[in-house]
């Protein structure tokens, strides 16, 4: 019976390690780095991880966990709420439905498909928070962070990859 805990709770802590680390990322994005503009094109870190999860582990990733990720987001970085948690299970919607063809292809291919994505995604945030501005919002800045987050995908895709190898393999 013990063992049966200690597999339980290992399991748990190993399936839940996909969120918490997506929420690790929503708090590094949010630490202030005291950089006179540079919280409007840092690269959106719980983008990737979404992403990544909906590809390859889409089990560990569940839609309310997705939205309240997207709520935490929107309120440690001041945009309107909701709209991280809309554009998040749009990425997660996204990618369910092209899952199959992601599934299994090479790191390239992987990497395009987020170009498109994170490429929806930015301008799919920059509309709803135009709209709740009632205004067009500069899209210089949007248009920067998300270079900055597909530059940035390879490292913390590869970083995911082997996590899940090393940690999600032995389940």
């Amino acid at each position: 019976m013990t063992g049966s805990f200690w597999h339980r709770l290992d399991l748990t802590a190993r399936r839940s390690t996909p969120a918490a680390l997506t929420v690790l990322l929503v708090l590094i994005n949010a630490l202030p780095l005291h950089v006179p503009g540079m919280a409007r094109v840092v690269p959106v870190l719980p983008l990737m991880a979404i992403y990544h999860w909906a590809v390859f582990r889409p089990e560990l990733m569940p839609t309310y966990v997705v939205f309240l990720i997207g709520v935490l987001h929107d309120a440690l970085w001041g945009t309107p709420l909701g709209v991280s948690a809309l554009v998040f299970l749009a990425i997660q919607g996204a990618v369910a439905a092209q899952r199959r063809f992601l599934a299994g292809k090479t790191f390239t291919i992987v990497w395009l498909g987020f170009v498109l994505v994170a490429a929806g995604a930015a301008v799919l945030a920059w509309i709803l928070v135009s709209l709740f501005h009632f205004a067009i919002v500069d899209a210089r800045a949007a248009l920067v962070q998300y270079l900055m987050t597909v530059g940035t995908f390879p490292l913390i895709s590869g970083v995911f990859l082997r996590w899940q190898r090393s940690l999600l393999q032995t389940e």
